[in-house]
C-alpha cells in the first residue's frame, strides 16, 4: 500500500528477528477483501508504503534464540491474528485485542504483511502452526483467515442441534460460516448469495435453503420460508452497516446476530426498534475478530487434514509467483462473477 487508492511494490529493510520471534518466506498467499478496504477505502486511515497481505503458508529462514519449537526449514501456517500472548487481554481471553482494540491483527495494520519476499512473526512459538505433511499450501492457506473467521462467526453465535440459521454473504467466509454451522448441527441453513458458483459450494457446505437479495429484502424472503416465526441464529458475513436491519428482522427472541463481516465504511449502525423488541427481546449483536494461536490453528489443520473441510473448491483463481499478488489483489477488488478466492503460490 503506496497510500489510500494505491498499491506498488516497493524495497524494504527485513524486520529485525526478536528473541522469540521468526522470520519466514511465502510458500502460498491469498489476497483478502480486507485488504481491498485498507487499501481503497482507508478502512483503518492512511498507510504509507505498508506492506499486505495476512494470509499465508510459509517457511521458517530464521528464528529468535528463545525459540524452541521452530526451526530453519519448517513449513508452517502463519496465521492472520497474531497476538501478543501475554498481554492483560490475552489473560482475559481476548488475545486478538492484545495491547488495545485489533491489537493482534497486526500484519498490514501494525506493520508490513505477508505479501513480500521474507516476513517477520512474533512469538513463533504461540503463533505459528506446522504444516501437516502432504497438505497443499494453496489449501492451508485458507487456515490464515478464511476457515477460522467463519467458524468464529459460528461459534459467536453459539449455534447449536437442530436450530435454523441464516448466513448472509457466501464468499469464502460465509461458505465457512455455512460449512460450520453444519459441523455444529444446525437443522436448517439458509445461505444469501446469488453467485452460481458460490451457491453450488454453499449447497455442498449444507445449505438447505438459497436466498438472493435480488428477489427482495431478506427479512421478508426468511419469514415466508418459515412461516414467519425467523430463524435461531444469523451470522452476518458480506453486506453494509444496513445488513444489521435486515438481520435483527430475521432472528427470534432470545436469538443471536453474529458478525464477522469487515465494515470497511459507514458512520452508524441501525438497529430497528420495533423488530429488536423494543430492546427487551434478548436478541443479542456480536462481532468479533477471529481468535488465533497455534493450538487452534493446527486444530483446523487437523479437521481438513482427516476431510472434515474440504476447502478446494473456494481457490477458484490460482497464480504463480510473488509477481502475481497484485492481480490477485485487483480481483479481490473486482469481484467477477466467477471468483471466491485466488491463491498465488512461490517456488523456490
Amino acid at each position: 500500500m503506496k497510500k489510500i487508492g494505491e498499491i506498488g511494490w516497493v524495497e524494504k529493510d527485513v524486520q529485525k528477528c526478536g528473541p522469540l520471534d521468526a522470520i519466514c518466506r511465502p510458500l502460498a498467499l491469498a489476497p483478502c477483501t480486507s485488504d481491498i478496504h485498507t487499501v481503497y477505502e482507508g478502512a483503518v486511515g492512511e498507510r504509507t508504503d505498508m506492506i499486505l497481505g495476512h494470509e499465508a503458508v510459509g517457511q521458517v529462514v530464521e528464528v529468535g534464540s528463545l525459540v524452541k519449537d521452530f526451526k530453519p526449514g519448517d513449513k508452517v501456517i502463519v496465521p492472520a491474528i497474531t497476538p501478543d500472548w501475554g498481554s492483560l487481554e490475552a489473560q482475559r481471553g481476548f488475545a486478538m485485542h492484545s495491547n488495545g482494540p485489533l491489537g493482534g491483527w497486526k500484519f498490514s495494520n501494525f506493520k508490513d504483511g505477508v505479501f513480500a519476499e521474507l516476513f517477520h512473526v512474533n512469538e513463533a512459538d504461540a503463533n505459528l502452526a506446522f504444516l501437516p505433511k502432504g497438505m497443499d499450501p494453496a489449501e492451508a492457506s485458507m487456515i490464515s483467515d478464511m476457515v477460522p473467521t467463519g467458524f468464529h462467526g459460528v461459534e459467536n453465535a453459539e449455534v447449536a442441534f437442530g436450530e435454523d440459521v441464516l448466513v448472509i454473504g457466501i464468499g469464502p467466509v460465509g461458505l465457512m460460516a455455512v460449512k460450520g454451522t453444519s459441523l455444529r448441527g444446525a437443522a436448517r441453513i439458509l445461505a444469501v448469495g446469488t453467485r452460481p458458483n458460490c451457491v453450488a459450494l454453499a449447497k455442498e457446505y449444507g445449505a438447505t435453503d438459497i436466498i438472493s437479495y435480488k428477489d427482495g429484502p431478506i427479512d421478508q424472503q426468511v419469514r415466508e420460508l418459515t412461516n414467519g416465526k425467523g430463524v435461531d441464529k444469523v451470522i452476518i458475513a458480506g453486506g453494509t452497516v444496513d445488513t444489521f436491519a435486515e438481520a435483527v428482522k430475521c432472528v427470534k427472541p432470545g436469538g443471536i446476530v453474529s458478525n464477522v463481516n469487515y465494515l470497511g465504511s459507514g458512520e452508524f449502525i441501525k438497529i430497528p426498534r420495533i423488530e429488536w423488541i423494543v430492546g427487551m427481546g434478548h436478541i443479542r449483536i456480536v462481532g468479533g475478530l477471529m481468535p488465533s494461536g497455534r493450538m487452534r490453528t493446527e486444530r483446523l489443520a487437523n479437521l481438513m487434514m482427516n476431510g472434515r473441510i474440504d476447502v478446494s473448491g473456494m481457490l477458484t483463481h490460482k497464480f504463480e509467483g510473488l509477481d502475481s499478488v497484485e492481480e490477485g489483489i485487483q480481483l479481490m477488488r473486482e469481484k467477477p462473477k466467477d471468483l471466491i478466492k485466488p491463491v498465488i503460490t512461490i517456488n523456490y
